[in-house]
């Protein structure tokens, strides 16, 4: 087992280690001499590394995807993790346990793999589970749906990661169509099962996680249906309208045009499995932004370019709260408020004795709305 993982890194530490290169790029300092910037990744993160020195003698050794062993000093800059290199050689297959460096879902594969096969078995709609077991006949499809990543970067981007994100969107199906009456919940989960069934092709992932060529031309939506093609034609007298419902929430599952979407979700099971689509990637970007930058101090994560925004650590926010657990609503309520200014002293200086005291005025009526007339006239009634 290697030691240590990227999650491990103690900022202000030297430490000797071995990564997996996700990406290298040869830059100039102005001075002319050559450094490296890099992504070096293992199964619990990545981070980027820089090497300014002896670079000549190291930067045409290794190339992307290659296994490295540095040494270096961990750091933060710039409220990010960084790693300074100042020693690299290029590792054997034979030296590593590919297990170390590439990012696995926590769920058991085969507990997973089981678990989807009841979910299809319990479908009660023939057609529907007749079509989910053609697909997941053909082994070298099965094979690669357990391995394949949900994604490159963004959300489940772990070998597994697909399959764990299917199977959180079938338990959410089940639970959030029971809400709405009239909800297919069995095409909403066939909808599941196969709308990224397409990145088994779309993306590479025998290394660092990338998009194959076929992948970048045509995206996992487009594959996705034409893998289904020759599923469907062996389902003997598959309903041709039921067919379009599926490949329409497949095809709009992003929602909106300019996410990718040829069409918009158009009736209520594909809004549905958008929204549900959404949520599901959205809270596992946001939960791994808050491990990945557990290191960081402060009460929020660095800038997290998928969900636009920094994250609050809500333990830490809260640790630092000075309210008392104690108090009342009523008193927290007014505490607060903003304190009423002090009413004006009714012991007013009396004029000088040469000028004569006049009538009092008489007071001005307050403006009333138009809003305030109109509940006067409802107050007055319920009087």
């Amino acid at each position: 087992m290697k030691s240590p993982y990227v999650g491990n890194l103690v900022p202000n530490e030297t430490v000797t280690a071995q990564f997996l290169v996700l990406s290298k790029e040869i830059r100039q300092k102005k001075t002319g001499e050559p450094y490296l910037t890099l992504h070096l990744a293992d199964r619990t993160g990545e981070i980027e590394a820089k090497m300014w020195d002896n670079v000549v003698e190291v930067m045409h050794t290794f190339e992307r995807d290659d296994f490295v062993k540095v040494k270096g000093l961990a750091q933060i800059y710039q409220n990010r993790s960084q790693f300074t290199i100042h020693r690299l050689r290029k590792l054997q297959e034979h030296e590593v346990d590919f297990s170390d460096f590439f990012p696995c879902s926590e769920r058991d594969p085969e507990e997973m793999w089981t678990e989807l096969q009841s979910t299809i078995a319990g479908l009660q709609n023939t057609y529907l589970r007749s079509l989910l077991e053609v697909v997941f006949s053909d082994e070298q499809l099965s094979r690669m749906y357990r391995l394949a990543p949900a994604a490159k970067n963004i959300h489940h981007a772990c070998r597994g990661g697909l399959l764990e994100h299917v199977l959180s969107l079938c338990k959410l199906s089940r639970l959030i169509a029971a809400h709405y009456r009239d909800i297919d919940v069995e095409l909403v989960i066939a909808a599941a099962i196969l709308h990224d069934i397409g990145k088994i092709e779309e993306l590479s992932y025998s290394r660092s996680f990338g998009y194959s060529s076929d992948g970048q031309l045509l995206g996992h939506i487009v594959m996705g249906v034409r893998l289904l093609n020759s599923a469907f034609s062996k389902v003997p007298d598959f309903p041709p309208r039921l067919r379009i419902l599926l490949e329409h929430m497949i095809i709009s599952h992003h929602g909106e045009l300019e996410f990718g979407s040829p069409k918009v979700p158009a009736f209520p099971e594909a809004l549905l499995f958008h929204h549900l689509d959404n949520l599901d990637s959205k809270m596992d970007a946001a939960r791994n932004a808050l491990k990945r930058d557990s290191h960081i101090d402060g009460e929020f994560t660095g800038w997290v370019s998928s969900l636009e925004r920094t994250l609050l650590r809500k333990d830490r926010y809260l640790q630092g709260s000075n309210l008392a657990v104690s108090q009342s609503p009523d008193t927290t309520l007014q505490a607060a408020l903003p304190v009423p200014a002090a009413p004006p002293n009714d012991h007013v200086a009396p004029p000088p004795d040469n000028q004569t005291r006049g009538p009092a005025p008489e007071p001005k009526p307050e403006p009333v709305t138009f809003f305030g007339e109109k509940l006067r006239a409802v107050l007055r009634v319920s009087e």
